[in-house]
């Protein structure tokens, strides 16, 4: 058994940042006292033994890192201004690269900063406070490490930073990025310049496999890496580092390189690389499990590299105490931990009956898949069946990848045809791990929902937790492991029906989809018209698949907001899809892009007023009509210019909204004056912002509303459900009942929610 000691003590340095950063301040700080008074005392009465002292200080000292560190942003001037949202002239230095997000009024360029001066309402201070600059898409792409002066607006935020800076006026340049900085830009522009040549997707895959840029890979194509389990390849991670910089030293002790300037060629790479992926904590943090790692390889190793996982946990707390509640460190260190302790003892299991290269390579996977299962489950509801078949099938392709990938880069940087060249091997690498990523997405049971609720996670948890004394017992015979392999390949194989669902007479189901719209009307056997598409594709896939629709004669986009088209490819994926229509209005322009992408197409304009009949479903579409005017300026316009449609199924009458606001709404209530539906999809899922008196006047007995547990804008909203309450109107949400079903049936409507 290694020496379980410094795993105490980062564990310790955990609680005490979770502490800190999940509880208010002052029931923190007592829990805190509370248990340093306890172990001081049982170590003085002889009850407990002294080296419990270590990890209480470890718990003690990062817990009050973090508290210093929430204190300093709660004191800084900067919060105060952003709780006036005040006008301020900022001092920044940009700390990471800048992203494009979709907003609610189009594009947004999203970018961390430092602020070391602000000068507002009369005064100036110096200062050196982390903030979120969100600009519109007319703001200049800046690069990493730029120092800047700008006018802004600051408004209130959570989390680790004082304040979002939303920018007012053009950025003046005060100082170029550092030279190590263009540097490490240099070599991940000639990374991306090796494989620009090669198919759309290996280009993408090579750079997010080398240094984690992905900012160019098909939705898609990721949703099929998160399917599979192979997300880790995705963003840098210990396995990145590991690679990198054991093969610097392989080439190092090829060279003749020994002792210390072996150790010092070692730092050099981390270095390197930390600064090639950007100096951001989440980098670090994939630096130092790459670290324990390497260590865990010398002699000796994994003594050395369990006590060194407990020494990198307590000095990332230390500097980054926030990262504590992160899912990116968990994941990275219940890994390293699992390949650790875990993976020796199940390959020693294994090679009683195999040989080592074998068990090696299926316990490594295997280990470190079941640590992170319950942190995984709890971020997608899903478990995965082909992740440990996924990871050991891509395995051989990640290091030439992801090293070779790096060298090309280098060597382009003296030479690009030869930085091609090497470049090669490294795209035909990822070819592979994208074929086995989309094969594996396409097994008919890649994964099985879970739920995220406290009940499920526990009982999957105990499950994990069981697994590691009984792993060895099932992996050290052969009868036992092929017969477990054999049924999880017939589970993955064969999908398996749910229970009940769809019920009998289903006409309508409103998908799950968290803080989004997702909706399916029965169109036919195998055939639904569908209306929205969620944030995310897997969640959607699986929505339809539940329903069992293999063909989707038409998708209907209200509008490109993220949480409405963010699933596209989960729609068309293995499904024969017909027309796809959209509103006019192509705001915001990433989701637009993002649809067109997923799709293949460019989606049609839903044309007004238009009366057609798709299967069993009769369609009109009422809003927006061309050219209307008739809506509020200060209202979001994309959610304004929403597809409304009016369906009817087996006789059901269904208004879909869409995220429609109060001006629409009064447009569509003095158009559709005699409007009567019995289903009511109710807009913007349900926000405060309503034309109440319309909702209520359509005589719907079912009220729909689509909307994410615990979402952060207070939908939906009381005094909403409340009216439509009050309006004679049962309502249904997704957050407290899953996938929720409209049934017709003799005696009438009914509802069915598979939650």
């Amino acid at each position: 058994m290694p020496d379980l000691r410094a795993v105490v003590l980062g564990a310790g340095a955990w609680a005490g940042a979770l502490l800190v950063l999940l509880l208010p301040g002052r029931v923190a700080l007592g829990a805190v006292l509370a248990l340093a008074a306890v172990a001081g005392v049982l170590v003085v009465r002889r009850r407990l033994a002294a080296g419990w002292l270590g990890p209480v200080a470890a718990l003690v000292a990062v817990a009050g890192v973090a508290a210093l560190q929430q204190a300093v942003i709660a004191t800084s001037p900067l919060t105060g201004l952003a709780e006036q949202e005040a006008v301020v002239t900022l001092r920044l230095e940009l700390t990471s690269d800048v992203r494009v997000v979709a907003g609610r009024h189009g594009d947004l360029h999203v970018v961390r900063a430092q602020a070391s001066r602000v000068h507002g309402r009369g005064d100036t201070w110096l200062l050196d406070a982390p903030v979120v600059v969100l600009a519109d898409a007319a703001w200049p792409r800046l690069p990493l490490g730029t120092s800047l002066d700008t006018t802004a607006r600051l408004v209130p935020a959570d989390g680790d930073v004082a304040a979002l800076v939303r920018p007012t006026g053009e950025p003046r340049v005060v100082a170029p990025p550092d030279p190590w900085w263009d540097a490490a830009a240099g070599v991940r522009r000639s990374v991306r310049a090796a494989v620009a040549g090669r198919d759309a997707d290996a280009r993408e895959l090579v750079p997010a496999l080398v240094v984690g840029d992905d900012g160019g890979l098909d939705a898609r194509l990721a949703d099929e890496f998160r399917t599979t389990g192979l997300t880790h390849l995705l963003a840098v991670s210990g396995t990145n580092l590991t690679l990198v910089v054991g093969s610097l030293l392989v080439l190092g002790r090829w060279l003749g390189v020994r002792g210390r300037w072996l150790h010092l060629l070692g730092a050099i790479g981390i270095a390197g690389f930390v600064l090639t992926a950007r100096a951001e904590p989440s980098v670090v943090r994939a630096a130092a499990m790459g670290t324990v790692a390497l260590v865990g390889m010398g002699s000796n190793g994994r003594s050395r590299g369990v006590r060194g996982l407990g020494v990198a946990v307590l000095g990332l707390l230390l500097v980054w105490p926030r990262l504590a509640v992160t899912a990116g460190f968990a994941l990275s260190v219940l890994a390293t931990a699992g390949i650790l302790l875990l993976a020796p003892v199940w390959r020693d299991a294994l090679m009683r009956w195999t040989p080592r290269w074998v068990a090696e390579a299926v316990s490594v996977p295997l280990a470190a898949q079941v640590a992170c299962t319950p942190v995984v489950a709890a971020l997608s509801g899903q478990v995965s069946l082909v992740a440990v078949g996924a990871n050991l099938l891509a395995a051989p392709a990640v290091a030439p990848a992801t090293v070779l990938g790096l060298a090309g880069g280098l060597l382009g940087l003296l030479w690009s045809p030869l930085g091609v060249v090497v470049a090669a091997p490294a795209a035909w690498s990822a070819g592979w791990i994208i074929a086995v990523a989309r094969r594996g997405a396409d097994v008919p049971t890649a994964a099985v929902d879970w739920g995220t609720g406290p009940v499920p996670l526990a009982v999957l948890t105990l499950l994990c937790v069981a697994a590691v004394p009984l792993a060895p017992r099932l992996l050290g015979r052969p009868g036992s492991t092929l017969a477990c392999t054999g049924l999880l390949v017939v589970a993955m194989l064969v999908r398996l029906p749910t229970p009940g669902w769809p019920p009998d007479g289903w006409v309508l189901a409103m998908c799950d989809v968290g803080q989004g719209d997702g909706i399916a009307l029965r169109a036919g056997p195998g055939q639904a018209v569908v209306v929205d598409a969620g944030p995310e594709p897997a969640v959607m896939d699986a929505c339809l698949d539940r329903l069992g629709i293999t063909s989707v004669p038409l998708l209907v986009l209200t509008h490109f907001h993220a949480d409405h088209v963010g699933g596209v490819a989960g729609v068309v994926d293995g499904r024969e899809v017909g027309a796809i229509e959209a509103t006019g209005l192509v705001e915001p322009a990433a989701g637009a892009r993002g649809v067109e992408s997923a799709a293949g197409r460019v989606p049609a304009q839903a044309a007004y007023g238009l009366t057609r009949t798709v299967g069993e479903v009769t369609l009109q579409t009422v809003w927006p009509r061309p050219g209307e005017s008739r809506v509020d300026p200060s209202e979001s316009a994309a959610n304004n210019a929403s597809v409304v449609l009016v369906a009817e199924v087996a006789g059901v009458r269904v208004l879909l909204t869409g995220d429609v606001e109060p001006s629409a709404q009064a447009a569509l209530a003095r158009d559709l004056s005699d409007l009567r539906v019995d289903v009511l999809k109710v807009p913007h899922h349900g926000s405060r912002h309503q034309d109440t008196d319309w909702l209520g006047s359509l005589g719907a007995r079912l009220a729909l509303v689509s909307v994410g547990e615990d979402n952060d804008y207070g939908h939906p909203a009381p005094d909403l459900l409340s009216s439509l309450s009050s309006a004679g109107m049962r309502v249904w949400r997704t957050d407290l009942s899953g996938d929720v079903a409209v049934v017709a049936r003799d005696e009438g409507l009914g509802v069915v929610a598979r939650g």
